[in-house]
């Protein structure tokens, strides 16, 4: 079961501003599908709070992310 929660609301756990997280984070740290969704019919993004708990606390894994959303054993 995933825990989804605004920009607002993430920002209050990670302590980054919600304008930080829409403008910087989305689409260069956090990806579409992986990482957020968007409601359909609206503007609305939402955050999915253990995928992103997990790829920020993931420190055993020598991989590196790319921006296609592979990783690279390097």
């Amino acid at each position: 079961m995933n825990t989804f929660m605004t920009a607002k609301q993430l920002g209050s756990k990670l302590n980054y501003t919600p304008r930080h997280i829409n403008d910087y984070l989305k689409d260069r740290v956090f990806f579409e599908g992986e990482h957020y969704v968007r409601i359909p019919g609206s503007r609305r993004i939402l955050y999915i709070w253990e995928n992103i708990m997990r790829d920020l606390t993931d420190t055993g894994s020598a991989a590196i992310p790319m921006a296609n959303g592979g990783i690279c054993n390097g």
